[in-house]
Formats: structure tokens, C-alpha cells, sequence
């Protein structure tokens, strides 16, 4: 069966590429040989004046590679080939004869994109689900078919490189105000602009002129000023990777290459860095992990869910505005409730600002927000609720409040509402202690902020009815979240296992570590922040309640003592940045040139509560050893108590919800790949030497036994 089908119209070929049995089109070597085909045909064909390419697919054009092949590649070479013939058969596209236009409609993807970067010209839908990338780095690769040789010449050095080395996406009014694209059109008539694009190349061939400001054309116009942007865009990599990750020094390298060497130099450098990047553990790590997430996107229980056309969100702070606004995007109407109407409209404003904020980047259109926004309803009472067939209630961290506002709530709505706490620690049983229907509560855990953060944590009790679980997680399938589903417990999962890295940071820092020090290694070890500046992020206060709860009464169950400091700090005034008074201070920032900020200043006062202001440097392989393996020990614990169902879920809960290093791919990943032996042997090691809280868990012991993994491959 064939991916590629070809039609002719008006003297223009129309290359339909539509893969049989596939939901989207996927660069395969199948693919790659029946395109290499159909430009042969249309090429030989004196009917024929041009050529449309475009996608039978509804919303996708070219999604990318089929990264599943990516896996099973074992040998040096492997990948190189496959780029090279990516490479000749794009270049082929590019020198054709006939003009050869791009019609894209949805997603047009590494791969995808790249053959429309080959094309003559491009023609894109302003369908909202029309989207444009290089998304590779966050696989850990570089485009492998011409993409950071073609990008640059299009759009410019310094768009192009923010493109490839984020990997983010890029909505049609931003590809035309770039240049990406030369036409929006409605989708309805993409064809026909496409066709029509066609023959006025034939009688005109395009003079394109790059869309750059006056001060890129000076810093991009000779080879001497460009070595200035290689040169501050590796050391602004190397600040925000730290060195974990190969990918976007790569890219710079095969962009350099290619501007410097000229194209043909630039290929051959994306084909050999394209090679080893595939056969990278990094990569490895990171397309597993997309696999996990992929994996998620679909609901195991989706039978068993009811339908939700309207949510109630009790509190419009920070938290129930982005909840407000994840489940407005998708269709959802959203009652808003908070005290006052005040509360109310700095929730509105809140969920305004951040799709206004959409729209200034043209990533979405003004009607677009406008009927978003217009579903979202804001009340101090609950009137109303009577519609909701699910609650989120996302109040303060306080047991006997959220029992109150439960009460309230199951006196408004109707009998079959479902009714979810937005907590990260207290137990989902004791909120619903005196709830009239135990079964219908649930735990639905947010990250902060709602909209960026990709993972939806959803805690079921003993009582929880199985349609409540398989509802709450398709409506946060339907809000975008990789959702996990866990057991009640403290903590749960994502707290439970970040509570030990974080009380690990205090109790070096009471040994006369020093906190930038803590911060620097951990970030080296490939966490996106430092545990002390997530203590400020978070709260102090925050910490001290979950640390003085049923998480603090868990670890000394086993032996171990628990540090008091984060009581004391709250109890002290110290709350972190919302109050200006934390680890770290907070005045103005002062800035060093080239706009970046000077270092945050530590907040020495606080020594005082960590045994005064001496400190000492540790080796930087012992913080994150005790940070890490504190960790991921509490993983396997959760994993050993059914808290979660299987290591995909551990991996994507610390990945996504805690920042994990995603190129180690998890701590169970990470486990498996240095090895459960070698794991248990460093962890007795520290139990030795810093007592029982690094004891390793009895599965961990267990599976060292007979050399056990937690995945099969």
C-alpha cells in the first residue's frame, strides 16, 4: 500500500502524502523511496508544471521521523544513511526544475519540516492546529535532513538557532512574520492558493527576501560577527545545560559549518553529528521517555469516564486560575469561584493576561481567546454548580478548610459530581472523612504554574468508585497533562520522593555545606533548579507543613531523624521569595552586561539556624549522591508499596513533575542503567556513613539478588 498518491490538475501534480492505517504521516525509509518516485515522475512528466505537496491527513502534514527506529540502532553508520538519503533526496526537491510548493495544514515537524524548507515556496493554513518546528533536541538529536542548513538561510541566524536549539513550537503569524511561510490562507482553500502559487512561480520564480531587523543584519552579515553569536550562544547552552546535553552543541556546530563552509560542508557535518547523537544514552533516555508520555495520552479505563462539559474551580488564585484556564482552552466551561468577586477578577485577570500573552506571540488569534475566556464564569457562591459534574476545589493547604469547603460543596451539586482536591500532601481519605459520598472523592494534583506544567498527578483511595478515577483522568488527558494515577498515601508519590531530596539539602547545609554550592551541583547533576531555590520557590512555609505533617511523622517511623529548621525558619518570618526573606535575597537584580544577571546573593542571616557562618566545601559527587540516591530510594519504596502502579509512572511523576533529569530518564531508568547492584551498594555505603535513612529498600535489595531490572529492555 502506498503512502504518496498523485493527481493532476490544471497542469499541477498534487502529491497527496497519506499514510494508510496511520493517524498522522512519519518520515519513514518506505516513504522516503515512494517520494523519491513521484519527483522522478513529476520531473518527467511535460504535462506537469509544478507540484503541490500536501497532506490527506485532517490536521497533520508531516509529523516527523519514526523515532521508533531511532532505538533499534546499534551500530555506528546506521543513522549517518539514513540522513544522507534524507539529504539526497531533499536536494533533489530543492534543484528542481519545477517549482514545488508546500500546503500544510497542521503539524509540520522535524522531518516534516524539513522537506517543506526544501520546497520551492510554503503555503500554510491559520488553523489553530497548524504548527511548525525542529523539535529533535528534546530527543536529544539534531535535525538529520538539512534543517540547520536550510532554517538559517531562510529566516536568519539567530531565529533560526532559537528555533532548533529549543526545539519549540511555531504557529502560522509567527512563521509569516519570519518568513518560515510565504501565504496564510484558510484551510478550506489551501489547495487551490497552493495550485495558484504553483504557476505564478512558473511564470515568476520568487526573489525571497530574509526578514531581518537592521541589528541582525549586522551581527549576521560577516563571518566575524557571526563567530560572536556562536561564541555567546554556546556559553548561554552550556549556563542552561551544564554540560548534560550533546544535542545543541552539535546544532551549533553543524549551523556553523554550514554558514562558514558552505552547504555541502554543513550536510556532511549533520550526518556524522546526526550519528552519534542517535547512539548518545541521552538520546536513548529521552526517546523512551517520550515513548512514556506518548503511551499516556490515551485512557485505559476511558469507557468507565462520564462525560464533563462543566467544571467548578473553588479558589482563583494562582493554582485555580491556571486550572480554570487548561480546562477552558479545551472546550470546557468553567464556574470560578472564590470569597469575593474581587478574588474572582484577579483569577479572571490572571487567566486573561496568560492568554493574552498567547496571543501577543501569535500563537493564538484574538477571536481564539476571546471565546476561551468567554467560557469561564466567575461567582462568590455557588450558584450554578448544580451543571458540574466535577469540582476542584484548590484552597490553602488545610486539612479542616478543605473538609469545610467538601461539605459545602456536596450540598450544591448534584449526587453524581465529582468532587477533586488540588493538594500535594494531605491524605485524600481525611479530606473525605466526613463526606457524604467517600466515593466520589479524589485527588487531582496540579504543578505550578498549571499551563506550563505537563504533569496531572490523580490520587485514589480505597473508596474511590473506578468511574471517578477513569473520569478524572480523561478530563486531564483532555487538558493536556501526562497523567499518573496513584495510591493515597503521604505525600503520595511526588512529594513523598521530593521531601527527601530537599530535607537531604538541609542537613548538609547543617554540616556547614554552602548553599550555593548545594544549588551548583544539583543543577550540574541535571535538575532544571537547585533544592534551595525550589525551597524558595515553593515556600518555606509550605515546606514547613509538609515537613511537620504526616511526611515528617513517616520518616521517623523508620529511625530516622527529621530536621525541625523548616518549622523554625517559618516560625522566624522566613517564607521565601513571596515574602522577600529566604535562603537567598531578593532586591533588585543588578545586571553584569550583555543582559545577563549577576548570581542571586545568599541570605547569610539564615546561616544562623544552620549552626552560624562558617562553612565548608564538600565534594560535589557527595551532594549529589546524597541528594539523588535519597531520592530514588524513595522511589522504589513507593513502587514496592503499590503508591504507584508500575517505574513508567515514577519515571514520568520525577521527570515531569520534579525535574529529574530527563537525559537520565527517570530514577528507575537511571537505576537500570547503572545498575540495581551497583545502586544498593552505594546506598548501604551512605547508611554506614549517615544512617538509616539511606537503608535501601527492600525491593532494590531484592532485585540485586538475581541481577533484576524495572524495564525489560
Amino acid at each position: 500500500m502506498t503512502g504518496i498518491r498523485i493527481e493532476k490538475q490544471d497542469g499541477v501534480a498534487i502529491v497527496w502524502l497519506d499514510q494508510p492505517g496511520e493517524k498522522v504521516n512519519k518520515i519513514s525509509m518506505e516513504l522516503l523511496d515512494e517520494f523519491d518516485a513521484a519527483i522522478t515522475q513529476i520531473q518527467d512528466d511535460p504535462q506537469v508544471k509544478g507540484a503541490v505537496l500536501i497532506s490527506g491527513k485532517p490536521d497533520n502534514f508531516i509529523a516527523g521521523a519514526d523515532i521508533d527506529r531511532f532505538l533499534t540502532m546499534q551500530s555506528p553508520g546506521e543513522a549517518a544513511a539514513l540522513s544522507r538519503k534524507g539529504h539526497a533526496l531533499l536536494n533533489r526537491l530543492a534543484d528542481s526544475a519545477k517549482p514545488v510548493v508546500a500546503a500544510i495544514n497542521g503539524a509540520a515537524l522535524g522531518g516534516g519540516l524539513e522537506v517543506a524548507l526544501a520546497c520551492s515556496a510554503r503555503i500554510a493554513s491559520d488553523d489553530p492546529r497548524t504548527v511548525m518546528g525542529l523539535p529533535e533536541v528534546k530527543l536529544g538529536l539534531l535535525p538529520g535532513g538539512g534543517g540547520t542548513q536550510r532554517l538559517p538561510r531562510l529566516v536568519g541566524l539567530q531565529q533560526a538557532l532559537g528555533i532548533v536549539l529549543t526545539g519549540k513550537n511555531i504557529y502560522p503569524g509567527q512563521a509569516k512574520r519570519m518568513g518560515l511561510v510565504d501565504h496564510l490562507v484558510h484551510p478550506y482553500g489551501l489547495l487551490e492558493a497552493a495550485k495558484k502559487s504553483v504557476l505564478d512561480l512558473c511564470e515568476k520564480p520568487v526573489k525571497r527576501k530574509r526578514r531581518l531587523s537592521l541589528g541582525q543584519k549586522v551581527f549576521e552579515g560577516t563571518s566575524l560577527t557571526r563567530g560572536i553569536i556562536y561564541k555567546k550562544v554556546r556559553e548561554m547552552v552550556m549556563r542552561q545545560t551544564m554540560g548534560n546535553y550533546p544535542a545543541p552543541l552539535r546544532i551549533i556546530e553543524c549551523v556553523e559549518t554550514g554558514l562558514e563552509k558552505g552547504v555541502p560542508a554543513g550536510m556532511a557535518a549533520e550526518e556524522e553529528k546526526f550519528d552519534s547523537l542517535v547512539l548518545s544514552p541521552q538520546s536513548r533516555q529521552l526517546i523512551r521517555l517520550f515513548f512514556n508520555m506518548t503511551a499516556k495520552k490515551k485512557n485505559p479505563a476511558r469507557d468507565k469516564a462520564r462525560p464533563v462539559q462543566t467544571v467548578g474551580v473553588l479558589g482563583a488564585g494562582f493554582m485555580g486560575a491556571g486550572i480554570a484556564s487548561v480546562s477552558a482552552v479545551e472546550g470546557m466551561k468553567v464556574l470560578l469561584k472564590d470569597v469575593s468577586l474581587e478574588a474572582v477578577g484577579k483569577g479572571e485577570k490572571t487567566v486573561w493576561d496568560e492568554l493574552s500573552g498567547k496571543v501577543k506571540k501569535r500563537a493564538l488569534s484574538a477571536f481564539a481567546r476571546d471565546r476561551i475566556f468567554s467560557r469561564i464564569s466567575g461567582r462568590a457562591d455557588f450558584r450554578g454548580f448544580e451543571t458540574a459534574e466535577l469540582v476542584v476545589e484548590a484552597v490553602f493547604e488545610d486539612l479542616k478548610l478543605k473538609q469545610e469547603v467538601l461539605a459545602q460543596t456536596e450540598a450544591a451539586v448534584s449526587e453524581s459530581c465529582i468532587f477533586a482536591s488540588n493538594t500535594s500532601s494531605l491524605p485524600i481519605r481525611e479530606i473525605a472523612g466526613n463526606a457524604r459520598r467517600p466515593q466520589q472523592v479524589i485527588g487531582m494534583h496540579y504543578f505550578s504554574p498549571v499551563p506550563r506544567m505537563p504533569l496531572l498527578e490523580i490520587i485514589e483511595t480505597a473508596d474511590t468508585a473506578d468511574w471517578v478515577t477513569a473520569t478524572a483522568v480523561e478530563v486531564g488527558i483532555r487538558q493536556g497533562k501526562t497523567v499518573i494515577v496513584v495510591k493515597d498515601g503521604p505525600g503520595f508519590y511526588t512529594t513523598r520522593i521530593l521531601a527527601p531530596l530537599l530535607h537531604e539539602a538541609l542537613l548538609i547545609l547543617e554540616e556547614g555545606g554552602e548553599i550555593h554550592q548545594v544549588d551548583r551541583d544539583m543543577k550540574r547533576y541535571g535538575f532544571p533548579v537547585g533544592p534551595i531555590t525550589l525551597l524558595d520557590e515553593v515556600g518555606i512555609d509550605v515546606g514547613a507543613h509538609v515537613s511537620g505533617g504526616v511526611l515528617g511523622q513517616l520518616f521517623v517511623s523508620r529511625g530516622m531523624s527529621y530536621s525541625d529548621t523548616m518549622i523554625r525558619l517559618n516560625a522566624a518570618g522566613f517564607k521565601g521569595r513571596k515574602n522577600k526573606r529566604g535562603f537567598y535575597r531578593y532586591e533588585k537584580p543588578v545586571f553584569k552586561g550583555f543582559g545577563r544577571k549577576r548570581r542571586k546573593q545568599v541570605n547569610t542571616k539564615i546561616y544562623e539556624f544552620f549552626g552560624g557562618s562558617s562553612r565548608k566545601a564538600f565534594e560535589p559527587a557527595v551532594i549529589q549522591d546524597r541528594l539523588a540516591l535519597v531520592m530514588t530510594n524513595e522511589a522504589a519504596r513507593s513502587l514496592e508499596e503499590g503508591i504507584i502502579a508500575s517505574p513508567r509512572d515514577g519515571d514520568l511523576g520525577a521527570v515531569l513533575g520534579l525535574g529529574f533529569p530527563p537525559f537520565l530518564g527517570g530514577p528507575f531508568r537511571n537505576m537500570d542503567s547503572i545498575g540495581v547492584g551497583n545502586v544498593v551498594a552505594k546506598l548501604k555505603s551512605l547508611e554506614e556513613t549517615y544512617g538509616p535513612r539511606f537503608a535501601p529498600a527492600q525491593i532494590l535489595v531484592d532485585m540485586q539478588k538475581t541481577n533484576g531490572r524495572f524495564y525489560p529492555e
